[in-house]
């Protein structure tokens, strides 16, 4: 595609779900990119604006039961385990490069299927071996927000001890299936802890880590909460270090030079900054001898469908930024 006037065409897996319809809101607008289908067994049949009522006027798509190899890119936008279930019933063309957004392909043990192979998409961590790949597990959003608050650390060896972290995230990271706690009755007004030092996405934070620092002596304490918003990630991480305030922003800045959307600042930081977009944005501050790193992202975009995209530009030849320029909720 490097060089080419001929648009990518997409197929997307899951159209129905939040992630999906993410997808569809940035590749409608994508000036290199015609979606070629929207896949729905639930919803087949129906006009995608039918189920994503917000693209009314935008597009006349109806979600399609059928699946066509005449793509160049397949983004799998389905629940965790649903990846490798959906390779295993589908013959998928090796010419036909895939983004899976479920976990199953995350981890080094579980990265490959049949013949495929697969590249951890965070650009950040991995940019070069994203150019070249063929296949892409695009990360948790969770761990797309503290990978990126810890790796400058990581990248200069002083991540030596005991790591604190807290984070919040909107009732979207979920997914679209009604729980208990996503019941609006039940999630307004609230705030709780689950999966405490046992979330899922330590194991794709510990592996990132480990590329720049491997972790003996090591230990994370995460602590989840739930919060009464949609969208959204805030976490904050605390952490025995040396370094001065300068020192640390310096550090940080080095490593994220010439990333497009990973930005560091000493100054406050709330959420509204970075929701519907896909930033991340990092926060600074030296506490005796802690350093205070705050995180945030949109969960539904830098910590899954906007990242994804960011893949397929980088995968063929693309500005990394291009359909991502995004404007910010701010209010």
């Amino acid at each position: 595609m490097t060089g080419s006037t001929s648009k990518i065409r997409v197929g997307i897996v899951g159209g129905a779900g939040y992630t999906g319809g993410e997808m569809l809101r940035i590749l409608l607008n994508h000036t290199n990119v015609e979606i070629a289908f929207v896949h729905s067994n639930s919803n087949a049949g129906n006009y995608v604006y039918e189920v994503h009522t917000d693209l009314f006027g935008d597009t006349d798509l109806k979600f399609a039961s059928d699946l066509y190899d005449e793509i160049d890119v397949l983004f799998l936008c389905v629940g965790h385990g649903d990846a490798r279930k959906f390779l295993d019933a589908h013959e998928i063309p090796d010419t036909i490069r895939i983004i899976d957004l479920s976990q199953d392909f995350r981890l080094t043990q579980n990265a490959k299927h049949k013949a495929k192979s697969f590249i951890y998409g965070l650009p950040e961590l991995n940019r070069e071996q994203i150019t070249k790949a063929n296949n892409i597990a695009n990360p948790g959003c969770f761990a797309t927000c503290l990978e990126l608050g810890l790796l400058p650390l990581a990248a200069n060896g002083l991540l030596n001890g005991e790591i604190h972290i807290t984070g919040t995230t909107g009732s979207t990271g979920a997914g679209q299936s009604l729980q208990a706690t996503t019941h609006f009755s039940w999630r307004n007004d609230n705030l709780s802890i689950y999966k405490a030092f046992e979330h899922q996405h330590l194991n794709e934070v510990g592996q990132s880590l480990d590329q720049h620092q491997p972790g003996n002596g090591r230990t994370i304490n995460f602590i989840p909460y739930r919060g009464d918003f949609t969208r959204g990630i805030i976490a904050s991480m605390y952490l025995d270090c040396t370094l001065s305030a300068d020192e640390a922003l310096r550090l940080y800045e080095d490593y994220y030079s010439g990333h497009p959307f990973t930005h560091v600042t000493k100054k406050n930081i709330d959420l509204k900054q970075v929701v519907n977009t896909n930033k991340c944005f990092l926060q600074l501050a030296k506490h005796g001898n802690k350093l205070l790193i705050t995180s945030i992202i949109d969960n539904l975009l830098k910590g899954a469908s906007g990242q994804a995209v960011q893949n397929m530009n980088l995968m063929f030849g693309l500005d990394e930024a291009a359909g991502l320029r995004l404007k910010a909720t701010a209010f």
